[in-house]
């Protein structure tokens, strides 16, 4: 049934594209789909990298919790470096996931829905059924962390364990493994959660945010900025 049903929307987007051309289909979707969608919350995640130390227990959680095929993730964590002189050396561990845009891409090009912003967490999901691997969302983010799930054939990426921890009240799993608590995740609205207190005090960034994207996967530098003369 289900194979069915994802071929019919195959079929139905390809001959709706043939007919009105991509364009319109695209200009279609967001209208129907806005970022503007005033969520009951704003969830968001930080990653201090002056606290991962490249464990990659966090990647391993994520595939386990969400049933995440070999060869394929939804969490990565990049090693850069070594920084500075022997013997006083160091790596940076950064996270490559989902940003959790509140401008969104990947849902403004999705031609059947499948890439939708989700009204009650703003959270940035993927209806597996409705996605007929068109790939749309894959070239339109400029993250390059979406891809092509080999069992569900349908796109997939991070969605904070919206179908499974977070449906029974609990954090996303890499936040609840992480060793070194490396991850802080919370509701942005709530101006006494730990993530905004961590964001009002602690300086931070984010990735690409000139995109207009406003990604949020927020960063505790591992760097420092200091200007040597």
């Amino acid at each position: 049934m289900e194979n069915k049903r994802r071929l019919f929307l195959k079929c139905a987007c390809a001959t709706a594209v043939g007919a009105v051309g991509s364009t319109k289909l695209i200009a279609a979707q967001s209208d129907t789909k806005t970022d503007d969608t005033e969520a009951e919350v704003n969830y968001a995640l930080i990653h201090d990298e002056t606290k991962c130390i490249g464990c990659e227990v966090c990647v391993d959680a994520c595939r386990e919790t969400n049933n995440v095929p070999e060869g394929v993730s939804r969490l990565e964590i990049v090693k850069t470096g070594p920084f500075g002189e022997y013997p006083d050396q160091y790596f940076s561990f950064s996270r490559k996931s989902c940003q959790q845009c509140d401008g969104t891409p990947c849902v403004n090009v999705c031609p059947t829905g499948a890439a939708y912003k989700d009204p009650k967490t703003g959270i940035v999901s993927v209806d597996s059924w409705k996605c007929v691997g068109c790939m749309y969302c894959i070239a339109a983010c400029p993250y390059q962390v979406r891809f092509i799930n080999p069992v569900t054939k349908a796109a997939d990426k991070c969605d904070f364990c919206k179908e499974t921890r977070l449906k029974e009240g609990k954090s996303p799993a890499c936040v609840a493994a992480c060793p070194t608590k490396a991850l802080v995740f919370g509701n942005l609205k709530d101006p006494d959660s730990e993530i905004v207190k961590v964001l009002k005090t602690t300086p931070n960034y984010r990735s690409k945010t000139d995109l207009g994207t406003r990604p949020k996967l927020f960063r505790i530098a591992a760097k420092n900025g200091e200007i040597k003369l």
